[in-house]
């Protein structure tokens, strides 16, 4: 039995890292290792200087999924209202946590060197990005005891993938390699596994270095406009773009631009 903590936290430049840490349990998520992993959140939403969090993880699993000795909180209750409110309320905090992780507007990523399931993986679609290792895979082993993965694991992922994989995934109870995830668009990138560390930090430096207006902005703005019609998704889309137009930076990049190209000769 380790008392190591089960989620390490620590920073890399403008990167906070958050490591899944129960190896012997499979990175099973406990409350725990949500609780940390809230406040690391927080910390990243309210730190300027913060630029992009990592959610990685040690071990043969990046998550087996949520620790069924503790989510549940005791007995089930015996009316589905009640199980619909313990999926909203308790589950240690997962929807709370999974939404501001949708509101917070930076980039998240997500890194799988291995197996990634269930509540971990819905912890993922949460994420902006989701980088994978090539021995990485990818199952909801929810339909196996009658059920369906109900925080992110319909929703979410119908949004992501489309209706035609979240039936593989969840309806057919089939696993995914890293390979196949790629083509349901379900990661953004496979990896080498020997080079999977590097390339993480490589992808995660390089948002470091965008524009965090720029970045936040279009988070919202690619939200709203999955949801809008085209004509209201175009009118978001201008009124995001207008107020990042007005901004001293892009004033001063746009000039930069002129002087190196020359003004336009007239005539």
């Amino acid at each position: 039995m380790t008392d190591a903590p089960h989620m390490l936290v620590s920073q890399e430049d403008a990167i906070l890292i958050c490591t899944l840490n129960r190896p012997e349990k499979l990175n099973a998520l406990s409350r725990q290792t949500l609780e940390i992993f809230e406040s690391a959140l927080h910390r990243f939403r309210d730190t300027p200087e913060l630029k992009v969090l990592l959610i990685r993880a040690t071990g043969r699993y990046f998550s087996a999924g949520a620790d069924l000795r503790e989510g549940g909180g005791g007995t089930l209750p015996e009316n589905g209202s009640a199980l619909r409110e313990m999926h909203r309320l308790g589950l240690n905090g997962m929807h709370r946590i999974y939404d501001e992780m949708e509101h917070v507007e930076k980039p998240i990523v997500a890194a799988h060197q291995a197996m990634c399931m269930g509540g971990g993986l819905e912890m993922s679609l949460s994420c902006d990005f989701r980088l994978a290792a090539k021995s990485a895979g990818y199952a909801f082993p929810e339909g196996k005891m009658g059920t369906i993965p109900a925080s992110n694991g319909i929703s979410r992922l119908t949004r992501i993938v489309g209706t035609h994989w979240a039936r593989y995934l969840v309806m057919a109870n089939l696993p995914a390699s890293a390979d196949k995830a790629l083509t349901m668009g379900l990661v953004h990138e496979v990896y080498p596994d020997e080079t999977f560390e590097e390339d993480v930090m490589n992808f995660c430096r390089h948002l470091a270095k965008q524009h965090g207006e720029q970045m936040g902005t279009a988070k919202i703005t690619i939200e709203m406009a999955r949801d809008l019609g085209p004509d209201m998704a175009r009118h978001v889309e201008r009124m995001a773009d207008a107020s990042l137009m007005l901004s001293p930076r892009f004033r001063a990049v746009q000039q930069e631009h002129i002087n190196t190209i020359g003004a336009p000769k007239k005539g």
